[in-house]
């Protein structure tokens, strides 16, 4: 981001209040969200984000914690609404340079970053464990939890007061009236909440194109009712770790058709513990067996449930499909169900993965099929409803691409908010309220932060770009040995090329190019000749035209001159 567009003026001498997406403005991940006062600054979740195609080589991309860092002073504590990893993901980076602060959420959510603190080696952390309906008070904010649905349990939208009035995080929600643990959304406080006031509405965006009403859960009992009814062989699931009532579904129907259940992968493994330990999901005791007992087992007695819905690449399910994984193989007549939908930028690899499962033989049930998977964000229909309860002053729209978020805001207004207060905001736009107005007034970092490797923030665009040229068009090494003090070449010129010409083609390819750069050099000036940058760029200019005169394609050009 250029230096120029980050402006963010000095606060007020009145009371006011800023909200600050960093993350989750124009893209399904990296969530988070600053709510700062004059003394005081909360988070509001720390996801992480998965990378897309143009982002060679990096694992993870995670927020940019300028604003934080440069206000530390006034960084209190961080509140979470729940345990997806786009929420929760990039805890771990923020703790290794806040590691005083507290992680404030329910006792799943606390449970499930505790496991990732413990990967990451991170030592004591400040864990706050909260329930539905208890309040946290950090300086001069206080926030309240409230009970809402969502595709994991202990899922909170956040009432959070400051002293120029409320700001209220729905976080990922959606309306269930028949939810799996039997507890619906709080409408008691929601109405209560909107009642007392709220200044400023955030809301997950996640299904505001779609109308209507997002389908219970209950939906997708029915369906496995229908899988299992029909399964002559092994049922294999495939879904999010962290989707509880899910897990719960395949649990209850794995007791009603006497199926053993085995859990395959450490996070499905992770969550079933500490879910089964916090009494969110029930599993008799007999009903679990060992992934590497499931071959004992006869075929019509066994369901597996694993990760890898959304296709990655060394995730059970995508292991299995290619008959990769160690511990269970896949096998004709096994029936697979893929119970979620993709992630928007993995169809690709859903895909794929499909493809390789009904290339073994496999029943593939995905998607929507039979309705094998509900979402868990709200549509329309509960958009509306969330703002007729809440009805705030003002709106703005989060969790969401672009287009999401531009028609979250079209719904807001037709409940009644005005027009001029909806913001549709990026990542990094301040947004200020005091009791005279509420704008946008600023901008601050609001980029990615790649993760590659142990290495936090060190990779750039440049690096990116550098990488996409590597992938797009093969690299190009020239190798020559000059004598500087007698300005002649001892040695060479020798040509190693990886991914641009091919190999039973390329010898006389590579004779022309070695005569090439032998012209190049004899036309270099004695003076130029001793001095090693004045031959490098002589040799990328010249090899690189070459080779594009002759291939059109531009490959990557890296002169290696040694001096004897």
């Amino acid at each position: 981001m250029n230096a120029d567009t980050l402006i963010v003026p000095a606060p007020p001498d009145i009371p006011y209040v800023r909200v600050i997406p960093l993350g989750g403005c124009g893209e399904i991940g990296r969530n988070m969200t600053l709510i700062e006062t004059n003394d005081d600054i909360i988070a509001v979740d720390c996801g992480l984000m998965f990378p897309d195609d143009e982002m060679y080589g990096v694992d993870i991309v995670i927020n940019d914690f300028t604003y934080l860092r440069q206000r530390a002073h006034k960084f209190r504590a961080l509140l979470v609404t729940h345990g997806h990893e786009d929420h929760i993901g990039g805890i771990p980076y923020l703790l290794r340079e806040f590691p005083d602060i507290p992680i404030v959420g329910t006792t799943l959510s606390i449970a499930l970053i505790k496991a990732k603190s413990r990967e990451h080696k991170l030592g004591d952390v400040d864990f706050v464990p909260v329930k539905p309906g208890d309040r946290v008070r950090y300086g001069g904010i206080e926030a309240e939890f409230v009970h809402v649905n969502h595709s994991v349990a202990g899922a909170c939208s956040l009432a959070v007061r400051t002293p120029v009035g409320t700001i209220f995080h729905t976080g990922d929600f959606k309306f269930d009236q028949t939810p799996i643990d039997g507890r619906p959304a709080d409408f008691a406080a929601l109405a209560r909440i909107g009642n007392e006031g709220v200044l400023c509405m955030l809301s997950d965006s996640t299904n505001a194109e779609r109308p209507g009403h997002t389908l219970s859960e209950r939906i997708v009992g029915e369906a496995f009712t229908t899988i299992f009814t029909r399964a002559k062989g092994r049922i294999v699931i495939a879904s999010f770790a962290s989707n509880v009532p899910r897990i719960q579904q395949v649990v209850d129907h794995c007791v009603r058709f006497d199926r053993k259940v085995a859990f395959l992968g450490r996070s499905m493994q992770n969550v079933v513990h500490f879910a089964s330990e916090l009494g969110h999901i029930r599993i008799p005791s007999d009903r679990t067996i060992r992934i590497e007992d499931v071959e004992s087992y006869p075929p019509e007695q066994v369901v597996v449930v694993t990760t890898g819905s959304q296709g990655e690449p060394m995730s059970g399910l995508s292991r299995m499909s290619v008959r990769d994984h160690p511990k269970f193989k896949i096998v004709a007549g096994d029936t697979v169900v893929i119970s979620a939908t993709p992630i928007p930028g993995n169809e690709k690899s859903v895909y794929k993965t499909i493809n390789n499962l009904a290339r073994l033989g496999c029943t593939v049930i995905h998607g929507t099929d039979g309705r094998s998977h509900v979402s868990g964000h709200a549509s329309q229909e509960e958009l509306f409803l969330m703002l007729n309860l809440i009805h705030p002053e003002f709106f703005m729209p989060l969790h969401g691409e672009y287009r999401m978020l531009v028609q979250h805001g079209k719904l807001a207004v037709e409940t009644g908010v005005e027009r001029e207060n909806v913001f549709v905001a990026e990542n990094g736009d301040v947004l200020e309220f005091t009791a005279d107005y509420g704008d946008k007034i600023g901008k601050t970092y609001g980029g990615n932060v790649f993760v590659d490797g142990s290495g936090v923030g060190d990779i750039g665009e440049a690096v990116l770009r550098d990488r996409k040229a590597l992938a797009g068009d093969g690299i190009v090494m020239v190798v020559v040995t000059i004598d500087a003090e007698e300005a002649r070449v001892v040695a060479g010129p020798d040509l190693v090329s990886r991914g641009v010409f091919y190999m039973p083609d390329s010898e006389g390819v590579f004779e022309d190019l070695r005569a090439g750069v032998s012209a190049i050099l004899a036309n270099i000036s004695v003076e130029g000749m001793r001095d090693v940058n004045t031959v490098k760029e002589h040799l990328r200019s010249g090899v690189a035209k070459a080779i594009y005169t002759r291939t059109k394609r531009r490959p990557v050009v890296i002169p290696v001159i040694m001096e004897a």
